[in-house]
């Protein structure tokens, strides 16, 4: 049971690099955009981003570990993928295309499809689905942020 922690940790991080697409010239756009006041918490997002896929990842584990290589076991990792790639896509996608609105609506998809994922994987493994909790209740965060972002900047809606 070794290696598929492994694929699944190394698949998660090599997904997390996605975050590095950020172009140089985008990023002085998003530093002129107005903040909520209540966002002091900004510098520990990072930290934050990490965790939470650091507790997808043991979910997805505790899954495959479960009903390693079946089908439906190979269609929730995919689900796993799929919201690792639409969580990771918010930046680059809102600074290259310079849309507080993309990043909004990648925001309620990622959380959307998270909540998908823990009511299906739920029946497999409870704790597999509480690891899902603090992407769960994170991701809101960051869309509602997002979203007072458009009210603060609605050039950059």
């Amino acid at each position: 049971m070794f290696i598929p922690w492994i694929v699944i940790g190394g698949i998660t991080l090599l997904v997390a690099f996605g975050s590095f697409l950020i172009r140089p010239r985008d990023i002085p756009w998003a530093t002129k955009l107005d903040r909520p006041k209540w966002l002091f918490f900004e510098p520990a997002i990072p930290l934050i981003w990490t965790t939470i896929f650091a507790c997808g990842a043991w979910s997805a584990g505790l899954v495959w570990q479960q009903n390693p290589g079946n089908l439906r076991t190979w269609l929730l990792m995919g689900i796993y993928l799929l919201v690792e790639i639409v969580t990771v896509a918010y930046i680059p996608a809102t600074l290259r295309l310079r849309s507080l609105a993309v990043g909004t609506i990648l925001g309620g998809l990622g959380f959307a499809l998270g909540a998908i994922l823990a009511l299906m994987v739920w029946d497999i493994s409870q704790q597999a689905a509480l690891l899902l909790l603090p992407y769960l209740i994170w991701s809101p965060i960051g869309t509602l942020t997002t979203r007072r972002m458009i009210d603060l900047n609605p050039e950059a809606a």
